[in-house]
């Protein structure tokens, strides 16, 4: 399992080296082609805020979307498009197809796969499930078709909490998959008895309290943002815990005008617009330069760029495709995370909080 995460991870940090840089005219061309792509293909490109910022300018220019994985997951269904293009990673491609059978699913490059999801093997996940036939299983949006098809629940970072305390509520017991460090912070979070798969983001998990804490030395005013991918002793340094969104609505709502942020880079592109005023500041990884596998950036996200794009568009390349079986009942998960996301809206609005 860790052998698979290391040769995709040399793979894609390869191919993200070999990339040639793109001049301002050249960009600038690409951008132009990629617009006129977009509409003569009845597409939508939906980006994460872990992408490169000319992806998600582009998005927010288009008509698209920009946002975390749960948006990216209901922005397919209510665009109607005939194609979607997501800039991303594999499982989130996945994802718009389960989702969106009718509508035909690309992606910039199809070798963007994620640490998470090359570390829950769907045979091996089945297994682990079948030997504990009693818990609930609930697993993380970062993970394969078929992984999400062996599961009760899907969800994201940003739900993960209120639908393991829903769970806890009714007195279930949980398998939890696949990051360990998110499934520990929920654990703590709920009281939820919760059974964890061991895996971690190699981008969240090179953030290191020591340096953290060295950082904050520096800059003794600034708030800490982490995201709950992060290792525990992270996150307890935290002032603000939760997902890619909920850390850019807390860069806006903040008093601190410097903001230490542990979690990938990308976000900074959508945070510096949302808190135009504060200073962002990266939080420390475990290595330095060559020494660190991520440096605080994916290198898988890192494989979507502008050219990519445009040969996906003129060739018509890198469709995604899910099994049917696999993606009906991938599907069911999928859709009662939805559902019960839908439900929390509707409560907050009734509240009149939102």
């Amino acid at each position: 399992m860790a052998s698979d995460v290391t040769i995709e991870l040399d793979r894609a940090v390869r191919m993200r080296t070999q990339a040639l840089p793109v001049n301002v005219q050249t960009k600038d061309k690409l951008i132009v082609r990629i617009k006129r792509l977009l509409l003569e293909r009845d597409a939508a490109l939906v980006a994460h805020y872990y992408t490169n910022p000319d992806l998600q300018s582009l998005a927010d220019e288009t008509g698209g979307c920009v946002s975390d994985s749960l948006e990216m997951a209901r922005f397919g269904t209510r665009h109607p498009g005939r194609n979607l293009v997501v800039a991303g990673v594999r499982f989130m491609g996945e994802t718009a197809k389960i989702l969106n059978p009718e509508k035909r699913v690309f992606m910039p490059n199809l070798s963007a796969t994620c640490s998470l999801d090359l570390g829950c093997p769907p045979e091996r996940f089945s297994a682990f499930c079948d030997a504990h036939p009693d818990r609930v299983v609930v697993v993380y949006a970062n993970t394969s078709a078929a992984v999400k098809a062996r599961a009760d629940w899907v969800v994201t970072s940003s739900i993960a909490v209120d639908v393991v305390e829903h769970l806890a509520e009714q007195g279930k017991k949980i398998i939890w998959a696949p990051d360990q460090h998110l499934g520990q912070y929920i654990r703590e979070k709920t009281g939820a008895d919760m059974l964890l798969w061991d895996g971690a983001c190699i981008v969240h998990e090179e953030f290191k309290e020591r340096e953290l804490a060295k950082l904050k030395a520096v800059y003794p005013e600034a708030a800490v943002l982490v995201h709950p991918e992060s290792p525990a002793a992270v996150v307890r340094m935290a002032d603000v815990i939760g997902s890619t969104s909920q850390l850019i609505r807390a860069a806006q709502t903040l008093p601190q005008q410097t903001l230490i942020v542990a979690t990938d880079r990308g976000i900074f592109y959508k945070m510096q617009k949302a808190a135009p005023g504060k200073t962002l500041i990266e939080a420390p990884t475990g290595g330095a330069g060559g020494a660190c596998k991520s440096c605080a950036s994916c290198p898988w996200m890192a494989l979507n760029d502008l050219e990519s794009l445009a040969m996906t568009l003129e060739e018509g390349s890198n469709e995604v495709f899910v099994d049917e079986a696999i993606r009906a009942r991938a599907l069911i998960p999928l859709q009662r995370m939805l559902d019960f996301a839908g439900d929390i809206g509707r409560k907050i609005h009734g509240e009149g909080r939102a």
